[in-house]
């Protein structure tokens, strides 16, 4: 088995327009990035359509019917003011990113790849249920881990996310199902103002990892190995899904933390190894934000260099 690469060249036509960061070129940069020669051993796969019943496993049929109404033919439709805006691409690239994180599952369920990587674009966490904001329209995050639930009859689901930003809305949709669990370290006080300690879910199956403006790599390693490691550890998660965001590299323009290549090959070592002890290697890692080309590159391929040790 092998770490199995999921994309499609439908995400690089979500353009919410000029200077936006969301933009095609960070796919265009894991892209290249992934190619390099020391990645030839990894299996690459075209991202499929995602579907309605999908996205019902986790987004209201009301806002779902309004995203899809919504939809230009060209021009540009805003969400959410100016942040979240869809192009007359944008929904066929966010039904890819929805596909390649069901079939992400469904592969390494079957044992088909030992882990995946979902290249896909628009980023997904903060999609609430019934609401699109920071640049995400669906969260395929959360529908991921709900499709292992109801599909492959996944007992427990770890979401974990360690995207510069807190993801309100994988945290919104599993508040009050003990069989999810969400654990996030994040920049604090940030955007979107959630994530606090005090947020724990109905069955303490909520952690958050607030982390302060200027935090290194010897604050980020302590506190994630402290505080989130050892309740995913106790969780005992049958499947492992990542929010792999880089928006915490050095790099970043709009965040403030100050990560490194090694601290996203480190914490995905850590994962690795959870997952190794308690489900059978199984991850699905899905790219969520990083707005440096340079740092997004860099650090993904740190992320996926992790993935394929075993």
């Amino acid at each position: 088995m092998t770490t199995l690469i999921y994309t499609h060249e439908a995400c690089l036509d979500h353009k919410p327009g000029p200077g936006h960061p969301e933009s095609p070129e960070r796919l265009k940069a894991v892209l290249r990035a992934l190619h390099a020669p020391e990645f030839s051993s990894l299996a690459w796969r075209d991202a499929p359509a995602g579907t309605r019943e999908q996205l019902l496993l986790i987004h209201d049929q009301e806002f779902i019917d309004e995203v899809e109404g919504l939809r230009p033919t060209d021009g540009y439709a805003a969400l959410d003011g100016g942040d979240t805006v869809m192009s007359p691409g944008s929904w066929e690239a966010v039904m890819r990113c929805v596909g390649a994180a069901c079939a992400g599952v469904d592969e390494v369920m079957s044992r088909q790849a030992h882990n995946v990587f979902c290249a896909t674009r628009p980023c997904g966490h903060h999609a609430e249920p019934g609401k699109a904001m920071g640049f995400c329209i669906f969260n395929q995050a959360a529908i991921a881990a709900a499709y292992a639930f109801e599909v492959h009859k996944v007992s427990r689901i770890a979401v974990v996310d360690f995207d510069v930003h807190h993801g309100n809305g994988t945290q919104e949709a599993f508040y009050d199902r003990p069989e999810m669990l969400y654990a996030s370290s994040h920049q604090s006080p940030f955007y979107p103002g959630t994530g606090s300690k005090s947020e724990t879910g109905v069955a303490d199956n909520i952690i958050n990892v607030p982390l302060p403006r200027g935090c290194d790599s010897a604050m980020f390693r302590a506190r994630v190995e402290a505080e989130m490691l050892p309740a995913i550890a106790n969780f005992a998660p049958e499947l492992i899904i990542i929010s792999a965001g880089f928006d915490a590299h050095y790099l970043d323009p709009l965040a403030g933390l100050n990560l490194k290549d090694d601290d996203f090959r480190w914490v995905t070592d850590e994962l690795m190894a959870i997952a190794e002890k308690s489900c059978e290697g199984r991850i699905v890692s899905i790219l969520e934000g990083g707005y440096s080309l340079e740092g997004l590159a860099s650090g993904t391929a740190a992320h996926v260099r992790s993935l394929m040790r075993f």
